[in-house]
């Protein structure tokens, strides 16, 4: 029986920055695994946008998952559907070849969670047919999806970040805008502390 994963991840863009940020994903400094992507169709219908893509990665597996599989590399098909109009962005992935070791099926949903605010709701499959090896190549499989997982986040995040700097600006300015609110309040006090003793040495 497949293992099921699922998970959460909240980016502090909007929505449209995520849609469109999400096409210039590759390269990015947590990406080094990704070895290339080619777009195989997309078309424009009902409103929605339609993709297939073709993404390469590299494939390590630990010692003992060499004698299952050795290739270098494993091909990756990804769909999605881009709906503009009620902002809901859908991708399909899975590996293709050597399903039987180990196959992978992730469906992730991103929606917008208010302003600025997008959210990513992933679920994934992992199954295997090895007999006898089934459950350790699932288990191995689930943690490194985890893994795989915060990569892509971190990854995703940076790409947005240098697309979009203006949320690095408005954090920044915030953060020095309470540095000020702490300097003023804690001069203020200093000015009242100071007006206490004058008065006092005058009494």
């Amino acid at each position: 029986m497949a293992r099921y994963f699922e998970n959460t991840s909240t980016f502090n863009f909007s929505w449209d920055q995520v849609a469109c940020g999400y096409w210039k994903r590759y390269p990015n400094p947590q990406s080094t695994h990704v070895l290339s992507e080619d777009t195989w169709s997309r078309e424009v219908k009902d409103g929605c946008l339609y993709t297939k893509r073709v993404l390469t990665k590299t494939n390590r597996v630990p010692k003992w998952g060499e004698r299952f599989f050795n290739a270098k590399s494993v091909k990756i098909i990804e769909e999605s559907i881009v709906d503009p109009e009620k902002k809901i962005f859908i991708t399909y992935t899975r590996n293709l070849g050597y399903t039987k070791v180990m196959s992978v099926v992730e469906r992730v949903e991103y929606r917008a969670a208010g302003p600025g605010v997008t959210v990513a709701r992933r679920s994934a499959w992992i199954d295997s047919q090895v007999f006898g090896f089934s459950r350790a190549i699932r288990a191995f499989g689930v943690d490194r999806f985890k893994k795989n997982c915060n990569q892509m986040v971190s990854g995703f995040n940076h790409v947005l970040h240098s697309m979009f700097p203006r949320q690095v600006t408005t954090q920044h300015s915030m953060t020095h805008t309470l540095k000020e609110m702490r300097d003023a309040a804690a001069a203020a006090t200093d000015r009242a502390k100071a007006n206490v003793l004058s008065s006092v040495n005058r009494t």
